[in-house]
């Protein structure tokens, strides 16, 4: 029987039992890669993550990250709420020799080393966390047609885009179609359709679905979102920062951004009763996307011991 230390967060969120559910798993040597797929399932979360040591010893941690349906080379909640745990953890030894509750360290992921920079409340049990994408967005060319994407979302084509926003595709690791909606009705309106999304993106490494609409209760970038991932065995989720990350190449695209450093809001989860906030911010020079990070907070929800065998 092996035992695994685990921990549940709620990422993008200072309030248990709202934002996006994360499980780590402490300790993962000797977890197979199908015992790690195993216990993803079991979490039955968007996504699990296991830590591992780090290849590098200047790092802290290398993280393999699974959903219920495959591995992941990388994805935003994870990061931050492992990167929160992770801090918390340490808290006591760097207090203990009289450092700040502030951390910095590298992640190891698939998609490459992920710096982060992390925050402790005084409670202890949350923290803020910020990560600089190793990677920038990539355009991966054209959506699907209007119409097509309007039937797999029970919306209208009318329904679909704003101002200069047309649907787009673009990745940060995982690859997303991203959806503009011309309101933020709509986006509640919407229902994915699982067999009309099958018919869009059958090959095995599909796209997600994120839909976005100008957010009315705020101002400057401030925007709604839902994302829809079935072919990963998750129907929703509740925050997501991959897609943010790979919003910023959507901004780049449909946003007359200037020079400078841009900050973005993103509420997501609310139509699933697990409202989120994800921070993103873009740092543009030259006319060109120099680089991206994305924020959040996370706070510990449960700790316990997993026996596996």
């Amino acid at each position: 029987m092996l035992e695994r230390r685990f921990a549940t967060l709620d990422v993008f969120t200072d309030t248990p039992l709202a934002g996006n559910p994360l499980a780590v798993v402490l300790d993962a040597e000797g977890l197979t890669d199908a015992a790690m797929q195993a216990i993803a399932r079991e979490f039955n979360l968007s996504e699990t993550v296991f830590v591992l040591p780090p290849e590098e010893p200047r790092h802290r941690a290398r993280l393999r990250i699974f959903t219920p349906a495959r591995e992941l080379p990388f994805a935003g909640h994870p990061t931050v709420g492992t990167a929160v745990l992770l801090a918390l953890r340490d808290r006591a030894e760097r207090r203990a020799v009289g450092l700040a509750d502030a951390a910095a360290f590298g992640l190891e992921e698939g998609i490459g080393i992920v710096s982060c920079v992390v925050e402790a409340a005084e409670d202890g049990r949350s923290a803020r966390a910020r990560f600089k994408l190793p990677v920038l967005p990539t355009y991966l060319g054209d959506a699907r047609a209007n119409d097509a994407l309007a039937g797999a979302l029970g919306l209208k084509p009318g329904d679909i885009g704003f101002n200069r926003h047309q649907p787009s595709r673009h990745g940060a690791g995982p690859f997303f179609t991203f959806v503009p909606l011309s309101s933020a009705e709509g986006l509640t309106r919407a229902r994915l359709d699982a067999a009309r999304f099958e018919r869009l993106f059958p090959q095995a490494q599909a796209d997600a679905l994120y839909l976005y609409a100008l957010d009315p209760e705020g101002l400057g970038h401030r925007y709604q979102a839902r994302m829809f991932a079935p072919h990963l065995g998750v129907a929703e989720d509740p925050a997501t920062g991959s897609a943010a990350a790979a919003f910023a190449g959507v901004l780049m695209q449909f946003e007359p951004l200037g020079e400078g450093t841009h900050d973005v809001v993103i509420r997501q989860g609310a139509a699933m009763g697990r409202p989120s906030t994800i921070d993103l911010q873009l740092v543009i020079g030259e006319g060109m996307l120099r680089s991206v990070e994305i924020g959040g907070q996370a706070v510990v929800v449960s700790e316990g011991v997993l026996r596996v065998g």
